[in-house]
Formats: structure tokens, C-alpha cells, sequence
């Protein structure tokens, strides 16, 4: 099994290639700097490294890197600086979702492949009733005035609810949307909901970066949790317990 990883420079795009390198899966990486991945990544003779701006890439060169790629994953994200925010591409995980998507039709894959999203709690799925305060919807309605990173995130995800969509024969997605990302060294337990749980603007939970990235490859390499979760838009959390061997996710 191959998956392609783009932002697996990014801190959770680098725990998500380690958790499916652990689990004897082949892993292409796209990154702008290969020198940003730990050392004991980049000698892994599991994972080709493809060092590119994702909206660089021809259309030619997107169909060719995932071709027979069964998942590919993003973790692409704005820099937390002025020009990261404000600056361009303003759309980076819309563009770059939307052109692989393309590229993966384009290839016309015997087998749909997997299209696993790294979102935010802050956005709503607007397949469901997910009910928000009136205060909450005028926060966020500021945050798409003043936060350019939060409308690119609420697009990405928009356009493979609606141009993807449920039926879509050579493309099935999961858009994962985890609350307030914190680093921790170890996969801890934590839980999957399938909306919100608490207010990601007034009583926002945490999440570690390596359990969003064990909870992605889990999607891409165990049929159960993909079958229960593609086409949605789960929401994950901490949960607050000790350390575990084997994390748990429902």
C-alpha cells in the first residue's frame, strides 16, 4: 500500500509519515525542503521523497505522483506568521486538494482512493445539524473577514462535500477536524466524534498532533475505521488519561 502525504514537513504531517511507516506502508512525501525531515525519516528506504511546492506541480506532474497511490493524505496548513496568513497562496489546501482530486480522476483508478483531509473543529459540516450559538456564528464570521487560513479551510472541505461528494467512483474522502493541536512525544487514547462535542471558539479542547496523525493513518490502513468515517467529518479530542500502548478511537 502507497500513500502519498503532502505537508509531511508540517509537525503532524511528520508523525502521520513515521505512523505509516511503522505499519510497513510506503509513503511518498512532498515537501518544499527535504532537510525539514527528521534524519531517521529520510533514510527510510519505505518513503521517496519529492521535494516540490504542491502548487508548483504540473497537472502532469500531480497525475503522475499518485498514480497507484491507494490514500493520499494532507496536512498542508498556513505558516502561524504575517505573510504565512495574509500572504499567498491565500488557498493553498483548496488548490492543492482540488488538484489532487483531479489528478487521482485523471487517472482513473481500478479501486477509489482514499482522500484524507486535516481540517479544523472550527468548521462546521454542513451536511449536518450542527447547532452554534449566535455569538459563535459572529466570531466566526470575523475570522473569515480577518483570518484568510480559516476561509481556506472551510473551502477545502466544501469542495469535497459538494464536488467529490458520496458517489464520486474513482475519489472517497474523510475530512478530519481536530480541536486545539498541542505536541506530545506519544499516541495518548482519544476519541472521534462525529460533530463537535464543546464550542471550538468558548470551550475549545486539545488534541496532540501525533494522535490526529494516528487516528489519519488509522483511516488508511484499517478498513473498519475507514468504512465507519468516509464521507464525514469527525471531530477528535484528547482524552484525559495516561499514556496507552494502543490508542482508542470509536
Amino acid at each position: 500500500m502507497t500513500t502519498l502525504v503532502v505537508g509531511a514537513s508540517g509537525a503532524t504531517g511528520q508523525h502521520l509519515v513515521s505512523q505509516l511507516l511503522k505499519q510497513g506502508q510506503h509513503v511518498r512525501a512532498i515537501v518544499r525542503n527535504a532537510e525539514k525531515l527528521p534524519v531517521s525519516l529520510r533514510n527510510e528506504n519505505r518513503l521517496t521523497i519529492i521535494e516540490a511546492s504542491i502548487l508548483d506541480l504540473t497537472a502532469a506532474e500531480m497525475v503522475e505522483y499518485v498514480a497507484d497511490c491507494d490514500a493520499v493524505a494532507s496536512c498542508l496548513g498556513h505558516n502561524l506568521t504575517f505573510k504565512g496568513i495574509y500572504g499567498q497562496p491565500r488557498k493553498l489546501v483548496t488548490d492543492a486538494t482540488r488538484r489532487l482530486c483531479n489528478a487521482i480522476i485523471v487517472n482513473t483508478p481500478t479501486k477509489a482512493v482514499k482522500y484524507i483531509l486535516m481540517n479544523t473543529s472550527g468548521n462546521r459540516n454542513r451536511d449536518l445539524e450542527e447547532p452554534i450559538s449566535f455569538t459563535h456564528k459572529c466570531v466566526i464570521g470575523l475570522l473569515r473577514l480577518l483570518l484568510p487560513p480559516h476561509v481556506d479551510n472551510e473551502k477545502a472541505a466544501d469542495y469535497l462535500r459538494t464536488h467529490i461528494g458520496q458517489n464520486n467512483q474513482f475519489v472517497k474522502w474523510c475530512a478530519v477536524r481536530p480541536d486545539g493541536l498541542i505536541d506530545e512525544d506519544e499516541v495518548t487514547a482519544y476519541e472521534i466524534h462525529p460533530s463537535p462535542i464543546r464550542s471550538a471558539i468558548f470551550n475549545a479542547g486539545k488534541v496532540s498532533r501525533i494522535n490526529v496523525a494516528h487516528f489519519m493513518a488509522a483511516l488508511i490502513v484499517d478498513d473498519d475505521t475507514w468504512i465507519k468515517w468516509k464521507g464525514q467529518m469527525p471531530v477528535i479530542y484528547n482524552e484525559t488519561s495516561m499514556i496507552v500502548k494502543q490508542a482508542k478511537y470509536r
